[in-house]
């Protein structure tokens, strides 16, 4: 039996040669494997996990509240902690009496997650967030707040001050319902590890799925001195992909444009990294040795496919990129990183040249610099 071609194997598999990072804890295993199955190179460091209250009796004792406050208005920022809350006041015996209190509120969501908890467990909602970010809900509910007994489920991905922003608004009586809370689950040496990746290029493209999970990553990176260089590299090298606007928050605000999809689904944020991969992080071009493609890290030639480390891939790409005209040393020089010389460029093109079919695919220019063979 033949072996597959490489441009069969991309057809199959749009994400092959690239390596991405998840760094989600929950429904983890469901996008490592969605990755993997179309080709991408996952490496998995889940930086925060959900976990219940330690003290169980603190969301019973507000679920009580609740229930003796009757309030006019619910704010129901997440699905997964509405479920939750309900869970626990079930197994408390208080199931029923929420049931009853809740259904004669007005609930109002903040994304399309908390809707569907909110439908399935038997409650209309009376509006939805028309971004998924509870300032937005908040704005649009201004004029029915004041003077109402509010209680929000809410979480450590909320705006921040959001109970300030209800005070300002003329809620009264305001319970607060938290269901669960962020823990680590990462070692800090994997953490570290993982910022490091990103800082060298190492990662094509990283997820995340919460904000807590982005502000933890930066928490390392500045107790390391890291930080502009991490916001440096996913601004400039690392594609960023979030999953919602509220995941994409506290990127924005360090300067860094996330792909954010249009729905805010798991599988929205795979389809606009598929698409995004293919088009700004793919670079063909026809050689002297035929057909040649760069995914990433993962050259494609000549029925090959050729895993090139850091420096010789962004070697190659710049040559690719140019397409057979001369590319000074200097400016590959310019593209390793910040302590590299003219010695680190000719050891990175003598690398590069070793892990092609043919070396010759890569010609020297006396005292101009490098061309790719076309």
């Amino acid at each position: 039996m033949n072996a597959p071609s490489p441009q069969s194997t991309l057809q199959a598999a749009p994400l092959a040669g690239f390596r991405i990072a998840v760094t989600s804890d929950r429904r983890s295993q469901e996008l490592v494997e969605a990755l993997e199955r179309r080709g991408a190179l996952v490496e998995h460091t889940p930086l925060l996990k959900l976990a219940p209250l330690d003290n169980e009796e603190q969301l019973l004792s507000q679920t009580r509240q609740v229930i003796a406050q009757r309030p006019h208005l619910l704010l129901v920022t997440t699905g997964y902690g509405f479920r939750r809350w309900f869970d626990s006041a079930e197994a408390a015996g208080l199931g029923e009496s929420l049931t009853r209190v809740l259904s004669d509120a007005q609930i109002h969501v903040r994304g399309a997650k908390a809707l569907g908890a909110v439908r399935a467990l038997g409650f209309t909602a009376a509006s939805v967030g028309s971004d998924g970010l509870t300032s937005t809900l908040l704005r649009d509910l201004a004029s029915e707040i004041r003077g109402k007994k509010v209680a929000i489920q809410w979480h450590a991905d909320s705006d921040p001050d959001l109970i300030g922003s209800l005070h300002r608004l003329g809620a009264r009586d305001l319970v607060e319902v938290e269901p669960y809370r962020w823990v680590d689950s990462a070692r800090e040496e994997s953490m570290i590890e993982l910022v490091h990746s990103l800082i060298a290029g190492r990662l094509d493209a990283v997820t995340f799925t919460s904000a807590p999970a982005v502000h933890a990553l930066f928490a390392v990176a500045r107790s390391r001195g890291s930080f502009d260089a991490l916001t440096r590299s996913l601004r400039e090298r690392v594609t960023v992909a979030t999953v919602g606007p509220v995941t994409a928050a506290p990127l924005q605000s360090a300067g860094v444009e996330p792909l954010i999809p249009e729905r805010h689904r798991m599988g929205a944020m795979i389809l606009q990294l598929i698409e995004h991969l293919g088009t700004h992080g793919t670079l063909s071009c026809q050689t002297a040795l035929g057909a040649c493609q760069l995914r990433g890290h993962t050259l494609y030639v000549e029925d090959q496919s050729i895993e090139l480390g850091q420096a010789q891939a962004e070697v190659f790409r710049r040559l690719l990129d140019a397409g057979g005209a001369v590319v000074s040393r200097a400016e590959l020089v310019s593209l390793l990183p910040s302590v590299s010389s003219n010695h680190a460029l000719d050891m990175a093109v003598s690398r590069l040249r070793k892990s092609l079919p043919d070396p010759t695919l890569v010609s020297t220019v006396i005292k101009r610099g490098y061309r790719l063979n076309v």
